[in-house]
């Protein structure tokens, strides 16, 4: 465990500490018959002093807010750098692919099954691609789950063509790739079609991804005549990743599954594990200190 402090700057006002012996309170008047009466108690010697002061200081500790937490893993969490490379041409807008939601579009179906696939990797650094005509990055690496959602909520069949730039897909994940630490970098690429648009072919890319030790897994989604199969075998063996095909909705989840059972690495993560203030100690005790000051003046009214 270790311990820290969230506001350190508010020991600043401790500063303020020599104002207790040195700043006068507003003069009253006494008058007694004889000086002798009169105490001399020195302001250092007065209980009541250090009783203020003792009160000042506790209060001040916790503006600063202490708290301790867990040294280990706070460096680093387990998982991988992931990116999502989801085809959204055209094609995607067929129905049917769910039997139990046959309205539902490939792309609706594959983008929900998508995210339950994310909700469940806490550990990853996950990144979304959305390709068509072209690619582009839907949302960068990140750990902020909810915020992936959105931003693949926000993406809609044809936003990026009609269509199918697989080789650029795998390009502009390449580059969304680059800004993650992991040693173990992965490509999940799901489509519906042929390859048949973009700056780069699919074998440049699969070059450019086996030269960075990126692997790719392939997923088709619909019928096999649907899609390339060949080509998507191609570009998992090359990249030492793996190729699925996947003809209805129950198919996808079961391959998202299988998918999320890869092998885990190390990457930097939160500064913090389980973090625990300590902030109400201090009050506590500044609270007993107050009832005791009170009960003592009430007795001393007595």
């Amino acid at each position: 465990m270790h311990f820290t402090l969230g506001s350190p700057w508010f020991l600043l006002l401790l500063l303020l500490l020599p104002c207790f012996f040195w700043c006068r309170e507003t003069d009253r008047s006494f008058y007694v018959s004889k000086l002798d009466w009169a105490g001399k108690e020195s302001s250092l010697l007065s209980w009541k002093q250090w009783f203020k002061i003792l009160i000042f200081t506790l209060m001040v500790i916790a503006l600063t807010k202490p708290f301790v937490y867990e040294s280990e893993g706070n460096q680093y969490k387990k998982g991988r750098d992931l990116i999502l490379a989801i085809d959204a041409s055209g094609s995607m807008a067929q129905s049917g692919f769910d039997a139990r939601n046959r309205f539902s579009s490939k792309y609706e179906v594959t983008l929900k099954l998508a995210k339950t696939f994310t909700q469940k990797r806490y550990d990853d650094n996950i990144g979304a691609v959305i390709f068509g005509t072209f690619a582009y990055t839907a949302s960068p690496l990140t750990y902020d789950l909810e915020a992936l959602e959105y931003l693949l909520d926000m993406t809609t069949v044809g936003i990026a063509g009609e269509s199918t730039a697989i080789g650029d897909a795998i390009m502009q994940s390449i580059r969304t790739l680059s800004y993650g630490k992991a040693k173990n970098k992965v490509i999940i690429l799901l489509t519906d079609g042929y390859h048949n648009a973009g700056k780069y072919s699919p074998k440049q890319a699969v070059a450019e991804a086996k030269k960075l030790g990126i692997r790719i897994y392939t997923i088709g989604i619909g019928k096999k005549s649907d899609y390339d199969a060949a080509l998507l075998q191609t570009i998992a063996k090359k990249s030492g990743g793996k190729s699925y095909s996947a003809n209805s909705a129950e198919a996808l989840s079961a391959v998202f599954s299988e998918i999320s059972k890869l092998e885990p690495s190390r990457i930097r993560g939160e500064n913090y594990l389980n973090q625990r203030l300590l902030i109400f100690f201090p009050l506590i005790i500044v609270i007993g200190l107050l009832l005791l000051w009170i009960f003592r003046q009430e007795r001393g009214r007595e």
